[in-house]
């Protein structure tokens, strides 16, 4: 096994280290647990952030508007690069995809060699050093064919060894494993286990030091290892043991992270999982029993695993709203064709005012779809402002509105929606996938993140001036002393805080009226947002440390500044096609309006329901039903799944004794 060779001195002794690798594994205590979790985080601001202001009432468009402006060159080099692209995805079939469950080889190399594998990797390495903006085009040119296609390159450079090799690794790393990605090999990255969802203070697999301190012994299963099938190269997060230098310098271990070799001795890939979307991606279990692994394919300090994932994720979560674009305007193109050809009642389906609802829902999302991921990526881009809230949001907001495009294309499609392409096209029939887009999309509500995780990720991050400024308040475990002290403290921050948010421009009819009829939009989220702020800061007197407990009012904290958020984007990107692109302006500024006043409507639902709601019932009602109280309820019916195994399978460490399922397509 090749390796590059760096010193593994950059390991940090014990005192760097935030959480030791005996705080880690199945028997974590809930603090444990978020003791970790908060230890990953990146704390610092460095860069302002338009979506952490939103939250907390300050508006500050100047940070988003006027459009951000890209590079000439990146343009020119983005667009030629998406004509090549689009010439060979058009002579692509996605039918093949999804009869074999599987992306031929052929397509795979034929894209290798057009650099797609390379397109975020700098030029200096082999790559195509593409801009996010256009890197999630080519996503969603590729996912339109099928979308396992952009899971295949997402998981690969979003995720997978590219991007944490670009950001963290060693400059002998780098030369010896970004030049291989560029060239098609193809990655994966492995935290999931059969146990470990996103808690990953749960990690059980491991990597041991060896005596000489020159490579470790990797040992663990993985799950859900998107690529790992046919992968060359994993990123693997493991913990290392607390161990002690031959020098005698003490070391905490913990999470960190590894670059393997997939043909190292040892790996076996025992499953190749099948799913109800997505059928051609190459999603597998994989074993390691005692795989060697060189200390120099270690990136970062031990220790560092978690961060480097979290870090790798704030922009590499870009790539599913690109791909939400993409089913956006296939969704707008069908329900219009569609509309417009079918007749009942004597007039095309599309002017009944039911289905004409859903039309118009559909146009504006998909116009907001794409104003927020572009605008998200051409912040990424620019890189003056910190944008892990805005990918945060971006990643949340579209999976959850894509879904709901995708059902409502399948209603406005009828009976034929429900029915696949395969019998559409059998009884002579266009071939339409509505059904396969619904159980494509569903996943993305999952991925990188569920919808549920992201809403506390991001609510950690919007609450955390006020965390700050409580210091004890939030604690539980602080004394009343404590507390009393942090009081003061906070009194001192809210003083001056307080009183920004009671009058702002969203209040003077003449702000932004650069953007014409769009400014009372605009002056609408300004208002939104300083009302969200004082919600906020409502909730954190009322619950103090116990805040964190109401997931569901948090969660609705995050979808009101995602609403707000997409809002923004929309009125940006209007006014930017105004300058740039007159003859789609008028459609873009209507398109805008719709999608702002549609999410009015819901923002207003949001706020209403922060406090008039049943979240106290219904979690009453579910400790009982998790008591079994209720289990009669459950009488008369059969579960076929009774008997067919444990709802968790054993992931214990050892050999394997299945047959590898592993394959390279080169």
């Amino acid at each position: 096994m090749t390796s590059a060779t760096h010193s593994p001195s950059t390991d940090a002794p014990a005192e760097e280290t935030p959480v030791p690798a005996g705080k880690i594994g199945s028997g974590v205590t809930a603090d444990e647990a978020r003791a970790v979790a908060e230890a990953a985080r990146e704390t610092g601001w460095d860069r302002p952030s338009f979506a952490k202001g939103l939250y907390l009432g300050n508006f500050d468009l100047s940070l988003v508007h006027p459009w951000p402006t890209p590079h000439p060159a990146d343009v020119e080099h983005g667009e030629a690069f998406m004509a090549r692209l689009t010439a060979y995805a058009r002579t692509m079939d996605g039918r093949v995809i999804e009869r074999a469950s599987q992306i031929p080889d052929e397509y795979i190399r034929r894209l290798a060699d057009l650099g797609v594998f390379g397109m975020k990797i700098p030029e200096e390495y082999g790559g195509l050093g593409l801009s996010l903006v256009y890197y999630g085009r080519a996503l969603a040119l590729l996912g339109s064919v099928h979308p396992s296609l952009g899971a295949l390159l997402s998981a690969h450079q979003s995720i997978g060894v590219p991007e944490p090799v670009k950001v963290f690794g060693s400059p002998e790393q780098k030369k010896e494993y970004l030049p291989r990605c560029a060239a098609g090999a193809i990655t994966a990255f492995l935290l999931t286990e059969p146990d470990v969802g996103s808690d990953p203070a749960r990690l059980g697999s491991t990597a041991t030091p060896t005596d000489d301190g020159e490579a470790y012994l990797l040992d663990g299963v993985k799950l859900w290892t998107t690529n790992g099938v046919i992968a060359e190269l994993v990123v693997v997060m493991a913990v290392v043991p607390a161990h002690t230098d031959a020098d005698g310098t003490p070391h905490k271990g913990g999470i960190s992270a590894f670059v393997v070799e997939m043909d190292s001795p040892g790996i076996t890939v025992e499953n190749r999982n099948a799913f109800m979307g997505l059928r051609g991606i190459e999603n597998g279990v994989t074993r390691f029993h005692q795989v060697r692994v060189p200390a120099a394919n270690r990136l970062g300090r031990e220790g560092q695993g978690l961060k480097i994932a979290l870090t790798t994720l704030n922009t590499g979560r870009l790539a599913l709203p690109a791909l939400c674009v993409a089913s956006g305007r296939w969704s707008l193109k069908i329900a219009r064709e569609w509309s417009n050809a079918r007749t009942q009642w004597g007039r095309p389906v599309g002017e009944h005012e039911a289905v004409g609802k859903k039309i118009a829902f559909i146009a504006a999302s998909a116009f907001a779809l794409d104003a927020v991921f572009e605008l998200a990526a051409e912040l990424a881009d620019a890189g003056q402002k910190d944008v892990r809230i805005e990918a945060a949001l971006a990643k949340l907001w579209a999976t959850e509105i894509s879904c709901r495009i995708a059902d409502e294309l399948v209603q406005i499609r009828g009976g034929r929606g429900f029915e696949t392409a395969e019998s559409l096209a059998a009884r002579g029939e266009r071939a339409v996938p509505a059904e396969q887009q619904l159980r494509d999309l569903r996943i993305n509500r999952i991925f990188e993140g569920s919808s549920e995780i992201m809403r506390l990720l991001i609510a950690r991050e919007a609450v955390d001036a006020h965390l700050a400024a409580a210091g004890d308040l939030a604690s539980m475990d602080a004394s009343l002393s404590d507390k009393a002290r942090a009081a003061l403290g906070a009194s001192g921050f809210y003083a001056k805080w307080l009183p920004k948010l009671v009058a702002g421009a969203g209040m003077d009819p003449r702000s932004y009226s650069e953007f014409g009829r769009l400014a009372r939009q605009l002056r609408f989220v300004e208002r939104s947002s300083r009302r969200l702020a004082r919600q906020t800061f409502y909730a954190m007197g009322r619950w103090q440390a116990k805040l964190e407990r109401k997931q569901v009012f948090l969660g609705r904290v995050v979808d009101i500044g995602a609403e707000l958020f997409a809002m923004t984007a929309c009125c940006s990107r209007a006014e930017m096609l105004l300058r740039t692109d007159p003859g789609r302006a008028a459609g873009a500024y209507e398109l805008a309006e719709a999608y702002c006043e549609q999410a009015r409507v819901r923002v207003d639902e949001y706020f209403d329901q922060l406090w008039r709601n049943t979240d106290d019932g219904d979690h009453n009602l579910t400790r009982k039903v998790l008591a079994g109280d209720y289990a009669w309820l459950e009488e008369g019916v059969l579960d076929q799944s009774e008997g067919t195994g444990p709802w968790i399978a054993d992931a214990s460490h050892g050999p394997s004794a299945k047959e590898n399922l592993h394959r390279r397509y080169r």
